[in-house]
């Protein structure tokens, strides 16, 4: 095992990239996730471990079977480390290739959702529901993102995760034999529990804007979640996960 003791370390400048720069992570085809749980997770679940930098001391890991493996003492390893204070370790696992398989039973679809933690919150909670899918549109936040990685609290070993564009979402959802509903604040948007919602794509805008017209127009038709008549609207973690609630029920 290598001991690196420079900031200068080609290993620190390619973990830094990875966390700052989605670009740099699509070429290298590699994210970065931070911590012992995601590891034993990610080992569990199958996920490719590229490498692994270890605080001072390595621990034991069964399973991980990772040649690339690296110590650090803890001033150095803060400095490439994506969160503050981290026991570590930080691992650079491989980005799964997006696989054909079965047609879709339901999908969450994210429009412009922008912030990673929101992301990474409806990514777990997809998972916890069921969920087959979580197709993203739009500029949403990078899966990838380490702060998105780590709201979905080892999830993105376990979901289905698709990236489409807009252009190529209404052909793919009919490939799926999927109906899309919107989720949006409208006078045509019907109560949710008046929809079967089990079966079907169900998109999601970001809380500023909302969901696009392009998106609103291949929608077989709008829905609101019931609220308070005061309540202007709800977070838009909050709002996918009531309406993945309602597609699991």
């Amino acid at each position: 095992m290598e001991k690196i003791t420079s900031r200068k370390n080609e290993h620190i400048r390619h973990i830094r990239l990875l966390c700052s720069d989605s670009g740099y992570r699509r070429e290298k085809g590699l994210f970065i996730c931070d911590g012992m749980k995601l590891l034993k997770e990610a080992v569990s679940f199958g996920a490719e471990i590229d490498s692994v930098l270890w605080k001072e001391q390595p621990e034991d890991v069964q399973g991980l079977g990772c040649r690339k493996q690296f110590a650090a003492p803890a001033e150095l390893f803060d400095y490439a480390s994506p969160m503050k204070n981290s026991p570590g370790p930080i691992f650079a696992v491989r980005i799964p290739e997006e696989k054909r398989g079965e047609k879709l039973k339901n999908a969450i679809v994210l429009e412009n959702l922008q912030d990673p933690g929101n992301v990474g919150t409806v990514i777990r909670t997809a998972n916890a529901f069921n969920i087959d899918a979580v197709i993203l549109t739009g500029s949403c936040a990078d899966i990838y993102n380490p702060k998105t990685v780590r709201a979905t609290m080892g999830a993105i070993f376990r979901q289905k995760l698709i990236v489409k564009d807009l252009n190529e979402l209404g052909q793919f959802l009919k490939e799926n034999e999927l109906p899309l509903y919107g989720a949006a604040l409208s006078d045509r948007a019907v109560d949710m529990r008046n929809v079967e919602l089990k079966h079907a794509a169900v998109a999601v805008g970001s809380e500023g804007r909302g969901l696009s017209r392009e998106i609103l127009d291949i929608c077989e038709r709008e829905i609101i979640i019931p609220m308070n008549p005061d309540s202007e609207s709800l977070n838009a973690a909050v709002a996918a996960s009531v309406l993945m609630w309602e597609m699991s029920r």
